[in-house]
């Protein structure tokens, strides 16, 4: 019995290591030597050096002058990171429908000039409560409410916009998006920080 027991302990210990530390240690170190950029969480750093957050984890914006992105529901007021995750709440849920009806008509009242109906992505959360992107629709809808605060043709904030498209992954995987914070800091480098 104390040979099997000894012999489990050694086998635990040596797993532990192997796959507690050797193992991520490995992967770590080569993910930081292949793509040390992706390897730290893909920072983004502002035109004074500061960081302003990830491109891979959404965050507010509520200023006229700026892109909004997708509701969160990670945490109480939303974009917590560490809280991620969905509302939860079905398709039959009057919560879910007050608070999307709610953002209907707050979209439509802060983006007066936009055309076409409101794009179902400003109104639905995703399932992390964290996604940075946006379809290139979403975010042009926004486009004359940005130009207005920003007091500059609509035009030129379509083209930053447009320049900011990322393609399908590998050419054919996902869809054709924007990341927001990406958006709003070319933004700010064509025409100065929004306006409060």
């Amino acid at each position: 019995m104390r040979r099997e027991i000894s012999t489990a302990l050694r086998i635990n210990l040596a797993t532990l290591v192997l796959t507690g530390l050797l193992y991520p240690l490995a992967v770590t170190g080569i993910a930081r030597l292949l793509a040390p950029e992706r390897a730290g969480g893909s920072l983004v750093s502002d035109e004074a050096g500061h960081v302003v957050g990830s491109e891979l984890i959404g965050q507010p914006f509520t200023r006229p002058g700026y892109i909004w992105p997708r509701p969160s529901a990670a945490g109480a007021n939303g974009y917590d990171a560490t809280a991620s995750g969905g509302s939860n709440l079905g398709p039959t849920s009057q919560k879910l429908h007050d608070r999307a009806a709610a953002d209907v008509e707050r979209l439509r009242a802060a983006n007066p000039d936009a055309s076409g109906a409101v794009p179902a992505e400003l109104v639905t959360t995703s399932a992390s409560g964290l996604d940075p992107h946006l379809s290139p629709e979403a975010a042009l809808w926004q486009a004359p409410r940005v130009a207005r605060a920003r007091e500059v043709d609509v035009a030129r904030v379509r083209a930053v916009i447009e320049g900011q498209v990322e393609g399908r992954s590998f050419g054919l995987l996902g869809e054709p998006r924007v990341d927001v914070l990406l958006v709003n800091l070319a933004l700010d480098r064509q025409f100065g920080r929004a306006p409060e």
